[in-house]
């Protein structure tokens, strides 16, 4: 007597193994164990806090202590209120345009993938009139012409010029899937082409998939730090970027604020290199020829 696998499970024990190797692995456990520390601080911290991050509360220019544990600004604002305030802003924005852009790089990619022909052609030119332009001069002209810069407003505008690479690798590996026998079976028996890039192509790439959206992630977040430090960030918000402007603009450096400045830049760069670590991790983790066993 044979037993019979079906797909679903042969799916659900790729997931199983996918996870346990994920679990074992060092890169992944330690990146997404900061990222998320980072992220329940930035989403939980804001509760539990009494002040507002722009309001006057305390001495100027004091040091870290058990008031203020991360010291206060040049004009006595709370610098841990502002932190954690700023985290909050800073994943927002970095998820938002992360969503945006792997949406539409997902949509443009898999429809010229599997379409081909003029369709093809059409998207693939409009792709790469968007990769070509200067994506950050691009976005310094839209945020200077915004009366009103919010998280909100920054976060799209960051994700409509982020997709043009994810579309390309899309396009690229829908081309190679397309035939194969199991999506000519799907036509077969008569699904449309929606169905088939979702429950067929798209389980494919799901670890690829993954992967891009951490890397539109880390990415916002960045392109968004830059805009911020150059003074196009959020006016009605703080971010980890303004708060490095603020410091940087009323000379925080030279007055040894160190506690105004550094911890939003490591904030920065603990957030973005913890991606990048998991990124490498992940990559290990559906790689069997990477796997460390």
């Amino acid at each position: 007597m044979t037993t019979s696998v079906t797909p679903d499970a042969d799916v659900i024990g790729k997931r199983s193994e996918h996870l346990y190797f994920a679990l074992r692995n060092p890169k992944v456990v330690i990146g997404l164990t900061i990222v998320i520390g980072l992220l329940l601080l930035g989403v939980i911290g804001p509760f539990f806090l009494n002040n507002d991050p722009n309001e006057y509360i305390g001495p100027k220019s004091e040091g870290p202590s058990g008031d203020f544990w991360l010291g206060t600004t040049y004009f006595g604002q709370d610098v841990f209120s502002q932190f954690v305030h700023g985290l909050r802003s800073s994943y927002l924005v970095g998820g938002l345009g992360a969503v945006i852009a792997f949406a539409i790089g997902l949509s443009v990619g898999f429809t010229a993938g599997y379409r081909g022909g003029i369709v093809d052609e059409l998207l693939n030119m409009l792709t790469n009139v968007v990769l070509v332009l200067p994506a950050l001069a691009v976005l310094i002209v839209i945020s200077s012409y915004l009366e009103v810069r919010g998280v909100v407003s920054q976060g799209i505008i960051i994700g409509l010029f982020s997709w043009p690479w994810v579309a390309r690798a899309v396009r690229a590996q829908s081309f190679t899937l397309r035939n194969r026998d199991y999506v000519d079976l799907a036509k077969l028996t008569g699904k449309r082409a929606p169905q088939i890039i979702i429950k067929e192509i798209m389980p494919n790439m799901a670890s690829y998939l993954l992967m891009s959206v951490i890397l539109l992630f880390g990415g916002a977040i960045l392109f968004a730090a830059m805009l911020d430090f150059i003074g196009l960030g959020p006016t009605n918000a703080v971010s980890l970027g303004t708060m490095m402007q603020q410091s940087m603009a009323w000379s925080a450096l030279h007055l040894g604020l160190w506690w105004w400045f550094v911890p939003p830049g490591v904030a920065i760069t603990a957030i973005v290199g913890s991606l990048y670590i998991t990124n490498v991790g992940l990559d290990e983790v559906f790689n069997p020829k990477l796997r460390e066993m």
